[in-house]
């Protein structure tokens, strides 16, 4: 018995049980939800950010406070209970259907990834209930060039899409 090397499957990629993959993905979306809500109750209420922005870090990084009543880039900016409402119904959907993503993959990346993306999208919506806005902190600069404020969530749905792009882009397609 003899394998050829092309069958073996790195460990990253491994196919494994079903249920560990759920494991996997829901204490990672567990993890990046309690990190990010406890880094936004810290920061507003905790440090009071609000009262000593900018924080500046490095001459391109500061800490500060916005509130986003949009999502991403504040695109489709809303201060409508209704706009709200739709937002967050909308966050609730699509992290539905990752949960349906996850609930079915036997990849541990991807579950991985989909539970970073899962717990950010759900730390934004927690804000969005509990605020009506999403709360961003970390601003990157150089110069006149400005890089958008953002959250640990917003990275986490970041590593989360990277992650699964990555796995797509390398992943056989007989693995698929």
């Amino acid at each position: 018995m003899s394998a050829r090397a092309d069958d073996a499957v790195p460990a990253v990629k491994a196919k494994i049980s079903p249920g560990r993959v759920r494991a996997i993905g829901l204490l990672t979306a567990f993890a990046t939800l309690a990190l990010d809500q406890a880094n936004k109750l810290w920061l507003i209420f905790g440090y009071d950010i609000a009262a000593h922005q900018p924080v500046r870090l490095t001459p391109f990084f500061d800490v500060v406070f916005l509130k986003n009543p949009g999502i991403s880039y504040s695109l489709l900016t809303t201060n409508s209970a209704f706009g709200r409402w739709a937002l967050l119904a909308i966050a609730l959907v699509a992290t539905a259907c990752l949960a349906l993503w996850l609930w079915r993959t036997r990849l541990a990346l991807t579950g991985f990834g989909l539970g970073l993306i899962i717990g950010g999208a759900l730390g934004n919506a927690a804000d969005r209930l509990a605020y009506g806005y999403v709360a961003d902190f970390y601003h990157f600069h150089v110069g006149s060039f400005s890089w958008y404020v953002f959250n640990l969530a917003d990275v986490a749905i970041c590593a989360g899409v990277g992650l699964l792009v990555f796995e797509g882009l390398t992943e056989k397609p007989r693995d698929r």
